[in-house]
């Protein structure tokens, strides 16, 4: 009986049988073993799918990237710090450096000490044949620097060079530069930080007029006309004129008045030797009140006719009288910012005219009632007064 139990043809028979899908509690483990595993074949498919459209988008960025920098994968560094792991210090005060700008200022400084004994301002991108700007003494490069600033105080290009560099950056933070264009808006007067911690806070927050474009002022009002001879209709006339002032660092200043658009008047108005006849020229100066209100005060006057001198000198007209009266005009405006634009805009406080008589040395003043026909100034930033420098700061 055992032999017959062993046989070939019964052991293939239990062999399938037990293959077979048995009923009860283990046809319900394998339902579920089937469906956990389609589950996961179901997700490894969506990762896959995700991943795949996250390596498409890098392949487009990349694309991107080599349009822009053909040697962009050169200028990677793929290394990593021996302290990529930990989290804290040295990232934190990198992630931290575009915080405070001495923050930055100090920053750079030290990675210039870290480099060497002797760090240079800035090093080629590229290797050149001729001598590199970065083989100049700092005095050299400051020079430079006085240069780009200019006597007009071109402060924002002294800013743009600033973005060239790290070295060039630092420069540009030089004290020296930013105190000596303090001492030119404020005078002597000017020798005291408090409240501000920089030169170049100073400069930057305490209110003063700009020299880089003119303040414009818009009139314009509807006068009536004369009636007609038939007294039929009554003409009515629409008046519109300019008011212009241009301030310089040395203290000048340029008024002028005329019914000209911008257009035509700005290009003439870059330096004071302006061949406008109605043109005013004068000093002014800035008066910082108890009450944090900036004023601007002005003189300006009738430029003198040169050829006078020729003219009297004139055999014909030597019995020709001198000017009986001398005309200058005293202007008072208040500095406050109009917009995004800082100290963009003057308002009026006070005009007047002073009629001097040359004979008995009498002066008549003549004060203007500050009505709706004095309208604000604004500030109109002119990129071609400051396009050529002509001496140093």
């Amino acid at each position: 009986s055992n032999t017959s139990n062993l046989s070939p043809e019964n052991t293939t028979k239990t062999w399938m049988s037990e293959l077979k899908p048995s009923s009860g509690a283990s046809g319900t483990s394998n339902r579920l073993l089937q469906a956990k595993s389609l589950r996961k074949a179901q997700e490894i498919a969506r990762e896959e799918k995700s991943n795949m459209m996250f390596l498409l988008a890098a392949i487009k960025f990349y694309r991107m990237a080599m349009q822009l920098v053909p040697d962009i994968e050169f200028k990677i560094n793929y290394s990593r710090p021996p302290d990529a792991d930990r989290g804290g210090g040295n990232y934190m005060e990198d992630s931290d450096v575009d915080g405070e700008i001495e923050d930055l200022l100090a920053y750079f400084e030290q990675q210039l000490s870290v480099e060497g004994s002797f760090p240079k301002i800035c090093t080629p991108e590229v290797e050149m044949t001729q001598v590199h700007i970065s083989a100049l003494p700092r005095e050299i490069l400051m020079y430079i620097f006085r240069w780009v600033v200019s006597s007009d105080l071109d402060m924002r290009a002294l800013e743009q060079l600033s973005l060239v560099c790290r070295g060039f950056y630092i420069c540009a933070r030089d004290p020296e530069i930013w105190r000596l264009a303090c001492l030119r808006v404020w005078g002597r007067k000017c020798t005291k930080l408090v409240p501000f911690t920089s030169w170049r806070e100073m400069f930057l927050q305490r209110p003063r007029v700009r020299f880089d474009g003119v303040y414009i002022s818009k009139t314009s009002y509807i006068r009536q006309g004369e009636e007609s001879l038939d007294g039929f209709y009554r003409a009515w006339h629409h008046v519109e004129y300019y008011r212009y002032l241009r301030f310089f660092p040395d203290g000048h200043v340029i008024m002028l008045t005329t019914p000209e658009e911008p257009l035509s008047v700005v290009p003439r108005l870059r330096t004071r030797n302006t061949r406008m006849d109605s043109v005013l020229l004068g000093h002014f100066r800035l008066s910082q009140e108890t009450g944090n209100q900036t004023k601007v005060f002005a003189v300006v006057c009738k430029k003198k006719d040169e050829k006078a001198t020729d003219f009297q000198r004139n055999r014909f007209c030597r019995r020709n009288p001198a000017p009986e009266a001398e005309h200058s005009f005293h202007v008072g405006l208040a500095l406050s910012s109009g917009g995004h634009q800082s100290f963009s805009k003057l308002v009026w406080i006070h005009h007047s005219c002073h009629i001097t008589y040359k004979l008995t040395g009498e002066t008549v003043i003549t004060t203007f009632d500050l009505d709706r026909m004095y309208t604000p100034f604004f500030f109109a930033r002119v990129k071609s007064y400051t396009a050529f420098s002509e001496q140093p700061l």
